[in-house]
């Protein structure tokens, strides 16, 4: 299946601190179910599944965030839910996976209902470092058509703002996927414009190697302010990856050891004076990481044990909630190609 996802799909980020946050999340998966096309009966399986995890949130760690939004996906049409917390984490996980278990004492069908009733569903919990949980749900009961990647990426303006200047899109085709993230100049709405004519420049592009890509986002990005951009291509057939980056997007492929990617100096759309792809191994369970100097570069992943091998959307979570800088837009994108030991 050929289709492009990105950071101009409609995100919806909620605070989680008391009762009346759970009704007003709730009413934003009603309007997305609705916009995409659910019937009653997966609506309503939405709004229990979002339910069940903004309850969790107040209950175990007292306050968190909910994101909504479409399935970042090339497989078919669906609706992504995400909640974290950092609170004292889940100290049994497997218990709690059991249908109709609450250690709060509640009369609430718990965690094992999230992952009865979703399509697909990851946790990631530490003891006393709180937990992430990712839950998808189709709009059709069918099962969808595999993608070569797996998607997960996070996007919050600086405080303040509406609109974020950071951004990310991939393209999935028959023969690989196609990756780019770019950080506008700045931030508001002209940064935003920035990010997403480099999108555009994507999907006009489909499927070209990653130094092809720069050059045509280049040339996207004259009438804006810029951009630092990163943009790579991953061929299926060659287990490969090809990477070029201007500007300070920071980027990483994980393949059993960790290979930094490097970017040349510069500002896509105006001073970029150099355009050069670098070739990475990059086969069945690697994963890429890629983001923006809102998030700051000291993390390892190490210190996540059994983090590298959940699904994409819950190592993004984890480092956008702990290591954001907080002043700035900050963007995480990861992309693992399928055939992951996981």
């Amino acid at each position: 299946m050929e289709a492009l996802i990105s950071s101009l799909a409609q995100q919806e980020v909620h605070a989680i601190n008391h009762a009346s946050d759970v009704a007003a999340v709730r009413r934003s998966g009603q309007k997305l179910a609705d916009a995409l096309g659910f019937n009653e009966t997966r609506a309503g399986q939405l709004a229990l599944i979002i339910t069940e995890a903004a309850t969790n949130i107040l209950k175990h760690a007292g306050e968190g965030e909910i994101h909504v939004g479409p399935a970042q996906s090339a497989a078919g049409v669906g609706i992504d839910v995400l909640a974290f917390d950092n609170g004292p984490g889940i100290a049994d996980l497997a218990a709690c996976l059991v249908d109709g278990v609450s250690t709060a004492g509640t009369a609430g069908t718990g965690l094992g209902a999230i992952n009865r009733l979703a399509d697909e569903f990851d946790v990631y919990t530490q003891p006393g470092k709180g937990a992430v949980f990712f839950m998808r749900l189709w709009r059709d009961l069918t099962a969808p058509e595999p993608c070569g990647v797996e998607i997960g990426a996070l996007w919050a303006p600086v405080a303040g703002e509406d609109e974020c200047g950071d951004g990310w899109a991939v393209h999935c085709d028959s023969r690989g996927a196609t990756l780019l993230a770019a950080d506008g100049l700045g931030h508001g709405p002209e940064a935003a414009r920035a990010a997403a004519a480099a999108i555009g420049a994507l999907e006009a592009r489909k499927g070209v190697q990653a130094d092809e890509l720069m050059l045509a986002a280049h040339d996207a990005l004259r009438p804006t302010r810029g951009a630092a951009l990163a943009t790579a291509r991953i061929e299926f057939a060659d287990d490969e990856m090809q990477f070029a980056g201007v500007g300070n997007i920071a980027g990483c492929v994980i393949d059993g050891a960790r290979r930094a990617l490097v970017s040349h100096n510069g500002i896509v759309g105006h001073n970029m004076r150099k355009v050069q792809s670098f070739p990475l191994p990059f086969g069945p369970g690697a994963v890429c990481i890629m983001h923006s100097d809102g998030i700051q570069t000291q993390w390892n992943l190490d210190k996540y044990p059994g983090l590298v091998g959940r699904s994409p959307i819950l190592i993004a979570a984890v480092l956008m909630r702990d290591f954001i800088r907080g002043r700035d837009d900050a963007m995480v994108l990861v992309v693992r190609r399928h055939g992951s030991h996981r």
